[in-house]
């Protein structure tokens, strides 16, 4: 294999470890925001039952960590994937991309999560150093 083919495999998967890293810590410290007492109000101020606070807070900080570590990462996507939509057209009723109820930032979330459910973790992942895990599932 050529030098400079194998500098592009080891870049790109640096470049998935980073990028699962961030997504994951945003999750986890949005995740983890939403065990406040505040967050049930705000939910029941849209319409969803507060008892939705724990499944919400839950959905988004376990995946977090699954990302982070490497495991299970296309699953954790898909789910990170379906509460940006929910944050995009229940929360946020997408009225705009940018400015008040601006939906920029969940949409560039939405994005980096169907670019590792569609291509994976990368080589620097728990899933391909455990290497029996369906790679579906990675």
């Amino acid at each position: 294999m050529a030098t400079a083919a194998i500098k592009e495999k080891i870049l790109n998967d640096a470049v998935f470890v980073g990028l699962r890293s961030v997504i994951g810590t945003i999750f986890i410290i949005h995740g983890i925001s939403k065990f406040n007492e505040g967050f049930g109000g705000f939910l029941s101020s849209m319409g969803i039952p507060a008892e939705m606070q724990i499944p919400i807070a839950l959905a988004e900080m376990i995946p977090g960590i699954l990302l982070m570590i490497g495991i299970l990462s296309r699953l954790s996507a898909s789910l990170l994937s379906i509460i940006m939509l929910g944050a995009i057209f229940v929360v946020k009723g997408a009225q705009s991309i940018t400015g008040d109820g601006g939906v920029e930032f969940d949409l560039i979330l939405l994005a980096s999560a169907l670019v590792i459910m569609i291509a994976g973790p990368g080589r620097i992942s728990l899933a391909h150093a455990i290497g029996k895990i369906p790679r579906c599932l990675h």
